[in-house]
């Protein structure tokens, strides 16, 4: 057998060029191609680094949040909703959109008493994440709820969906074998998974001491 040649040596993050100049990509122009309920879609003409010029399209959004809702007995509380672009019912955390200037607790606490009927006693703050960094702006707060009490739902005028426990064992299966797909829920899980083996620390609040902190 042919041994491979040896690969040359890949440099780390520590030994690329400093800052970003040389990958920064400067706007021209921007121009607003449509503009719905939900999507602002902009075309931009751009500079590229080396001097060259090319467009960009891409799509303007406010962004939203996501909520691991943590039941007392372990288990995660998760929806199946129809996303109607891939045609098919979808599993996921409860998500919303956020309006212009809100706070992402507020957001949080809302989204998740409209869709699964829920309150909760102490939220985490995980970070965010970017969904879509090709060709959108959107960003997701990712949230943690626990200590939850069972309300009433009030869901959207045309929205559907249904609610249900899972343990993160299974959700991990799902994801595993396909049957869990949505990038946010993926990054949910992981999460999940970290903060319960000690790796990743997250800060519990009531809403009100997040909104008291700004």
């Amino acid at each position: 057998m042919t041994p491979h040649p040896t690969p040359p040596a890949l440099p780390t993050l520590a030994d690329l060029p400093s800052g970003d100049a040389h990958l920064i990509e400067k706007p021209l122009s921007s121009e607003q191609v449509f503009r719905g309920r939900l999507l602002d879609v902009r075309l931009d003409h751009v500079s590229l680094p080396d001097g060259g010029r090319a467009t960009r399209e891409y799509i303007v959004h406010n962004g939203a949040v996501m909520v691991i809702p943590l039941l007392d007995d372990g288990r995660l509380l998760l929806e199946r909703q129809y996303r109607y672009p891939l045609q098919r019912a979808m599993i996921e955390f409860p998500a919303g959109k956020l309006e212009v200037g809100e706070a992402g607790i507020r957001c949080a606490v809302r989204e998740l008493r409209e869709e699964t009927g829920y309150e909760a006693a102490e939220w985490a703050h995980a970070g965010q994440l970017h969904n879509a960094i090709a060709y959108a702006t959107e960003h997701i707060q990712v949230w943690l709820a626990r200590g939850l009490t069972a309300g009433e739902r009030s869901l959207d005028e045309g929205e559907f969906l249904d609610v249900f426990a899972a343990t993160a064992e299974e959700l991990a299966a799902w994801c595993r074998d396909g049957a869990v797909t949505d990038a946010k829920t993926l990054v949910g899980l992981l999460w999940i998974q970290q903060w319960r083996a000690g790796l990743w620390d997250l800060a519990w609040k009531t809403e009100a001491e997040h909104v008291a902190a700004g």
